[in-house]
């Protein structure tokens, strides 16, 4: 792997860092897919977001371009499908989120194949260990009587939800992914489900010493109890129910402005400082 020009700084850093990396990595004939995530700085920048995405597009056919679940970002995620870019929108928590990715993926999908493009790949994130960390804050600021396996269940909850309403709706051209798994047990909830998942080493080695026998877990439900216990949070109401949120309001949905930052601060910004 080549070491970037020092005379690069900034965010055009990060930039090269990533592009040295996916290079390196889609050098190998048996790569697959991945993903390159454009500055989370700017998540309500449409423009800047879809030049990015234009740009890491090109670098290689395998490259998934990640842009956060907001407004601007499902934009960005619909038009980078339509013009046959592999996209993923990250940075989101609730059923309202993935919803609305499915619905752009449809339009953005069929557009790119009107045009002559082969079918890209589109992806709905849903960070369930992320939401289950914000709602048990969130439980605790308000003194309200919420166990932890019901806190523990929040996510999964949601995503077992939005993969319902994926296949109710027919919304075949998208992959739900789970992301920011905390355990074994974000995993084996979906076993059965038809979606991407990049599972941690210390998550794969926890699944990998499990016994059987085992079964199909996606399509049996939450413990009533628990969900009970949850919808004393309005936010949770928010990531749980389907019209929980409209687009303008996914960006102020308090564990979106969490990741950001972790994503800006832990993320982006030491990539800029790497010599």
């Amino acid at each position: 792997m080549k070491a970037v020009d020092p005379s690069v700084v900034g965010d055009e850093r990060a930039i090269a860092l990533m592009h040295e990396v996916l290079s390196f990595w889609t050098a190998n004939e048996h790569a697959q897919y991945v993903c390159a995530q454009v500055n989370p700085k700017h998540p309500g920048d449409e423009s800047r977001m879809l030049d990015e995405a234009r740009r890491f597009g090109r670098w290689n056919s395998k490259v998934v371009v990640k842009v956060p679940a907001t407004n601007a970002g499902i934009a960005v995620f619909e038009a980078g499908l339509a013009q046959g870019l592999n996209m993923a929108a990250t940075v989101s928590f609730t059923v309202s989120q993935v919803l609305a990715v499915a619905e752009a993926a449809e339009r953005g999908i069929a557009q790119a194949l009107e045009k002559g493009y082969t079918k890209p790949l589109a992806v709905a994130v849903l960070m369930v260990g992320r939401l289950d960390d914000y709602l048990r804050d969130v439980a605790k600021d308000s003194n309200l009587n919420i166990t932890e396996e019901a806190v523990r269940s929040a996510g999964t909850a949601c995503i077992k939800r939005s993969y319902s309403i994926f296949q109710e709706r027919g919304y075949d051209d998208v992959f739900l992914m789970p992301a920011g798994c905390r355990g074994g047990y974000h995993i084996t909830a979906i076993s059965g489900a038809k979606m991407i998942c990049s599972i941690a080493p210390k998550i794969q080695e926890e699944l990998l010493s499990l016994e059987g026998p085992f079964t199909e877990e996606i399509h049996r439900d939450v413990d009533p109890a628990y969900i009970n216990q949850l919808m004393q949070m309005d936010e949770f109401k928010k990531a749980y129910e389907p019209k929980g949120m409209n687009r303008k309001e996914f960006i102020t949905f308090g564990s979106a402005n969490r990741t950001l930052d972790q994503f800006v601060n832990s993320g982006w910004n030491p990539l800029t400082e790497v010599k």
